[in-house]
């Protein structure tokens, strides 16, 4: 559609169209925003696989870092004038914490890896909240594209810190987002994901294109929270679920992580040695061993079958929660190899079932996410022209594409925005049953039945298909009916793809489902 309109708008026009047919070109855009000290880049480095992203205090924490899929393992510095200089990666695989450049002159770092988690995403990892200094801003103004200079991050009048300027191009430079935060979300986190826009138009966060990460769930009290029973990981999960509902419609959902635990079991920092060495530990008898494991500084100090230097490097690969989790399962299994005890201690993070959602909710879905910006954007571009037949030649393309069977996902996604962006007013029931339908790719979660059998997700799907084209003609406005066709509609192919009649989208497709039948797209 972008390439047949290009002979027939105005240059300004084609411009944008040009761009928005570049971004759809390239890898969903995932960028991971937080406040400082929230465990972003420790993040960054358990999804990519690899300790790259820098999570100690230096140069490069204060830019924006684009990971993306490369040939060649490289970082290209980009300059505020356009240039670019290619620099290796530190002798440990990382990007460098000093660039050997005058970082005034720095717009952004172009991190290249060879790894194929990168393949069909790029991951952005961002400066904190409120984490530069007004040295920082005037070197994102080139980046951003931005008239003026924004304030950097900082209190706001209402006592709120607010995102600081590199941060908020990040955000803005993507299509999806990870919000990273720690104990409880405040009133600055939810603002941060009220404001996210994608890059390629003004399109709110949601359940399409936003997730949030509890991050550090080792050091949630269980005592704080009703129910944990003295447990860490039911006390994580219980608040991660208490977030949840104070973050919905932003996020698809709000996940308890071990990012540390992540990281480490994740990129191989986790050695045989180290194996060992908790192992050692492991034999220290109880007692004394709890009275380590209360303080950093008693794991340390405390007389041990294990070196200091060593106790400090599993403090830092692992912190005492990790320690203490490793130790007993050491216990449990006294001739666990190592291999295994790292990966039970990945599976105590929390990460196996991060993936599992980016998968649904960004990887699955990612030529859908990005499909549907552009239409977004086309939009705007129409909006912004002074030539009304032009206007009109764009939305009338826009709505030729929309009336395909295949554009149903974009119906689908649009629908969502519309209900969580509270566009359009939908009684609160539904709402949550449309935000359930549009947060997974799996059919039990879908409707609602996690667990059930396919008789019953079948029967499921076509009574919700039956109902919501009932509401659609009776007793909806005309906005809500519009929504309720859109999900009849998702409930019908739901039904025939669990039917069996339907082949399941390749993930990352839209899919081709074939038209039922007496249906008018149009309505």
């Amino acid at each position: 559609m972008c390439t047949a309109l290009l002979p027939q708008v105005s240059g300004p026009v084609a411009a944008g169209v040009r761009e928005v047919l570049a971004r759809l070109d390239t890898p969903l855009q995932l960028a991971v925003a937080g406040r400082i000290k929230s465990g972003k880049s420790t993040l960054v480095n358990s999804i990519i696989g690899r300790r790259v992203a820098p999570t100690d205090v230096g140069e490069c924490t204060r830019l924006v870092t684009r990971f993306q899929y490369g040939t060649v393992d490289r970082i290209e510095v980009v300059l505020k004038d356009g240039n670019r200089t290619t620099i290796p990666f530190a002798p440990d695989g990382g990007v460098p914490a000093e660039l050997g450049l005058d970082i005034d002159t720095v717009s952004h770092l172009e991190a290249y890896l060879t790894s194929a988690l990168l393949a069909d995403i790029t991951v952005i990892d961002t400066p904190g909240l409120g984490s530069l200094d007004a040295a920082s801003v005037s070197r994102t103004d080139a980046l951003l594209g931005t008239p003026g200079a924004a304030p950097a991050g900082g209190e706001s009048e209402d006592g709120t810190t607010e995102m600081d300027p590199v941060s908020r191009f990040a955000v803005a430079g993507a299509e999806a987002v990870i919000y990273v935060f720690t104990q409880s979300v405040r009133a600055d986190d939810t603002a941060v994901l009220t404001s996210f826009t994608a890059a390629t138009a003004s399109r709110e966060a949601g359940p399409v294109n936003a997730l949030a990460v509890l991050n550090k769930a080792d050091t949630v009290p269980p005592e704080s929270v009703a129910g944990a029973e003295g447990s860490v990981a039911r006390a994580a999960r219980l608040l991660a679920a208490e977030q949840a509902a104070v973050l919905r419609p932003r996020v698809a959902d709000v996940l308890p992580l071990i990012g540390l635990l992540a990281e480490t079991a994740e990129t191989g920092a986790f050695t045989a040695g180290d194996a060992e060495a908790l192992r050692a530990l492991a034999g220290v008898d109880p007692g004394m061993f709890s009275a380590m494991t209360m303080a950093a500084d008693l794991f340390t100090m405390m007389d041990a079958p294990v070196d200091p230097a060593t106790r400090i490097r599993l403090l830092q690969l692992l912190d005492l929660y990790g320690i203490g989790q490793a130790v007993a399962i050491i216990r449990e299994d006294p001739a666990i190899s190592a291999g295994e005890l790292r990966r039970r201690l990945l599976d105590a993070s929390g990460l196996a079932e991060l993936r599992r959602r980016l998968g649904e909710v960004f990887r699955s879905r990612a030529d859908g996410i990005k499909a549907s910006a552009a239409l977004a954007s086309l939009a705007s571009l129409a909006a912004a022209s002074t030539d009304w037949a032009e206007r009109q030649r764009i939305h009338d393309a826009i709505e030729v594409l929309l009336q395909r069977p295949e554009a149903h996902q974009l119906r689908l996604m649009e629908a969502l925005t519309l209900v969580t962006s509270r566009s359009v007013a939908m009684p609160d029931d539904l709402a949550t049953e449309i935000l359930t339908l549009g947060g997974s790719t799996r059919p039990d979660e879908q409707l609602g039945l996690a667990g059930a059998d396919q008789a019953t997700l079948q029967q499921a799907a076509l009574d919700r298909a039956g109902w919501w084209r009932s509401y659609a003609s009776f007793g909806a406005t005309p906005a809500q009916s519009r929504v309720a066709h859109v999900v009849h509609r998702a409930y019908f192919l739901l039904w025939q793809e669990l039917k069996g009649d339907v082949p399941a989208a390749a993930p990352g497709t839209l899919g081709r489902p074939p038209r039922p039948a007496g249906e008018d797209w149009r309505s």
